[in-house]
Parts: structure tokens; sequence; C-alpha cells
């Protein structure tokens, strides 16, 4: 069932792109978050495909939670509903920008007005911009540190003293490879919020720790999603985006990129009764990309 929520603003619903389900996506699911509401930011996708965020709360869903699916882009999230609908799920949709104060907390009061709770929250809001400290401008290097660590700073202050007050919950965010090793680029913005999120995410979990609260990071490496040929090609000039999937491609130990629902599963696992004794820690994801020596 999808409901949105009377902030959210209507618009039509973008076309899926007709494929193939992966074979994971068709095998029988078990209720892993069965009844937890899961309030995730940044849950649709730039482009037709499976983004990390759509991919997480459509999961979540087929796996029993009831999601409170939030996004900048009302056409993007209301496909993500769809997709849960349709997997027999329970989604309201809100519109909201998670770096705004106030718009967060208007979020979070939305999401208890509709569910009464929140036991996952899962931060999937950021992005890159190339460039080192000397080309980089200051405004791009505010806007990374405002969409990769500003937005989880503010979502887990107001959804915090929810989950405090539950006695329970879970914070899942993604950071990024980015924030461990140099990726054969300057994006020192990136790097240093994503590495910065781990840190937060670390800290996090150890003040809460007593409190029945789990905090932990996934780190994915190279993934194929719609955000390589939205954004990512156009960073490197031409914006050839199958040289570029070509060239990530290579530079994976496996042969090939990831895709988000390999970052949906570690998801998964975090949030559920199966990683109750795990938190501040990491499960990267990178097809072994960190493990190689240059």
């Amino acid at each position: 069932m999808v409901r949105q929520n009377p902030a959210t603003v209507a618009g039509p619903i973008l076309p899926v792109v007709a494929r193939r389900l992966p074979v994971q996506w068709r095998l029988e699911m078990s209720g892993r978050v069965e009844g937890r509401v899961a309030l995730l930011t940044g849950a649709g996708s730039v482009g037709p495909g499976w983004g990390n965020g759509k991919a997480a709360a459509v999961l979540y869903a087929r796996e029993g939670a009831r999601l409170f699916a939030v996004d900048t882009d009302p056409d993007a999230v209301a496909e993500t509903a769809r997709l849960i609908a349709e997997a027999g799920g329970d989604c309201v949709t809100h519109v909201a920008d998670v770096t705004d104060a106030a718009q967060v907390a208007a979020m979070t009061a939305a999401c208890l007005e509709a569910f009464g709770r929140i036991d996952i929250l899962h931060n999937n809001v950021g992005g890159s911009a190339p460039g080192g400290p000397v080309e980089m401008s200051e405004a791009d290097w505010d806007r990374q540190m405002d969409a990769n660590l500003r937005s989880v700073f503010l979502t887990c202050k107001h959804v915090l003293p929810v989950m405090e007050r539950q006695g329970r919950g879970v914070i899942v965010n993604i950071s990024s490879i980015a924030g461990l090793r140099y990726m054969q680029r300057a994006m020192i913005a990136y790097a240093a919020s994503k590495a910065g999120l781990i840190q937060f995410t670390r800290n996090l979990a150890l003040q809460y720790a007593d409190k029945g609260i789990r905090a932990n990071c996934v780190v994915p490496g190279l993934m194929n999603t719609p955000l390589v040929g939205h954004r990512i090609a156009d960073q490197y000039g031409d914006g050839d985006v199958e040289a570029m999937i070509a060239a990530r491609d290579a530079m994976c130990p496996m042969g090939h990129m990831g895709d988000a629902w390999d970052v949906a599963y570690a998801a998964l696992f975090l949030a559920s009764d199966e990683a109750k004794y795990v938190t501040g820690t990491e499960i990267v994801v990178d097809g072994g990309m960190t493990a190689k020596s240059g």
C-alpha cells in the first residue's frame, strides 16, 4: 500500500525500465525486519534502474518493514513506493531536503504520525564532486559536507531521541571506500566527508551502545547504478557512459562493479537482529578493491 504524506508534492510516476530481476530478488523472503518501521533518506533513484536507496527500500519492505521513504524528487520516491506496493508492502512517501534542519524535524514528525515509531534509520543521501583543495570552490566543498555529513548529523539529531524513548533502534549509514583510500582521482571533499561519516558512526555507536541503539556503516566500492550515467560520467569530461563503466569495471579485482543489491543486502543484515551484537563498525562491499596494494 502506498500512502503519500500530505506535505509531499505530487507528481507523475516515472516509468520503470523493463529488466529481469536478479536471482536474489526472486528468492522467498524471510521477514528479517518484520513489523519494523524504516525511515530511509535518498529513497529514489536519479534515473531508470536500481539505485542504492531504491533497492534498500524495496528490500526492507520485502522483508516485512513499513517504509517511510524520503527524497527531494517526488517522482523518484513515488516510483520506489509503487514498487513497494507491488511487493505487497506499506510505504509513505515524503519530500524533504535533509540538509535543512526544519525539514528534517518535519520529516521525523511525519514519520511518527504515520507509523508511531522509527526502528531503522537508513541514511543514503550523498554525492560527489571532483577536485582538490586548490581547484574546488568553497561552495562545492560546503555542498559536499552538507550532503554527506550534515544530512546524517541532522537525521540522527532528530531520530535518536525517538529511538532512545523506544529503548532500541538501528542506524545504517552509507559511506564509501573513498573514505578509506585514494581512488585515483581528486575528490577531496567527498573523501573527507565519507571518512568523517565512518568516524561519526563509530562515535555514535559507542555513545548509544548501552541504550539499545546500534550504528554501523556500509562502505560501497565502485557500484553500477544510475548515478554513474547521470552524474559521474559527466565529471570525466566527455560524458561517455559506456567508456566510464568499462573503466570502472577494470578497476575492480572481480572484473566488474557491484550493484545496488549488494549494498542493500549488507544494509539489511546490519538492520536485522542477525547483527544484534554488531555496532560501531563497517561492512565493506567493494569486490576486493580496498584489499589491493595499489
